[in-house]
């Protein structure tokens, strides 16, 4: 089996046209950035991962951290990953920021962690075949661990 990391749709056709004509080993993943923050997967992998069972290897399901909610208004906390490499320009967009501040919200509304609430949304998907954490404390996988078992429930399709 192969997997293939940042490809997009016309690609992963490809990939697999090819591999049944020749008798290669079929795509069985493809690994994308996927999180609420960014789900361009959706617009057109989404449908390839059902129809073709080739499931996304999520990674930065939390948004580089961003969807836990510790670098709202402009905070850098020390030893934080975006504070130590400065790559989530991304996610520090005018519409970001708001976004990520309700999202917040919503998850303490309902006794949640923001990154449990977070990783449960990127879980449910049907297309998901896994997830990529990063957690660099043990407090910070447990979260992750526990958002496994974690349901919507409460939700009412907000997230």
């Amino acid at each position: 089996f192969i997997g293939l990391s940042n490809e997009s749709s016309w690609g992963t056709m490809q990939f697999l046209k090819l591999a049944e004509k020749h008798g290669l080993p079929r795509v069985e993943t493809v690994q994308n950035a996927y999180n609420l923050l960014n789900r361009t997967y959706e617009t057109g992998l989404a449908e390839i991962s059902m129809r073709e069972q080739v499931g996304l290897l999520a990674f930065s399901p939390l948004a580089q951290g961003y969807l836990t909610g510790k670098y709202l208004n402009g905070a850098r906390p020390a030893g934080a990953r975006s504070t130590l490499f400065n790559r989530g320009q991304r996610y520090e967009t005018p519409n970001a920021e708001p976004a990520i501040k309700a999202y917040v919200d919503l998850a303490r509304e309902i006794g949640w962690k923001p990154e449990e609430l977070a990783l449960s949304f990127v879980n449910s998907r049907a297309f998901l075949g896994s997830t990529i954490i990063g957690a660099t404390t043990m407090d910070q996988l447990r979260i992750n661990i526990a958002s496994i078992e974690a349901t919507g429930s409460g939700l009412d399709g907000r997230a």
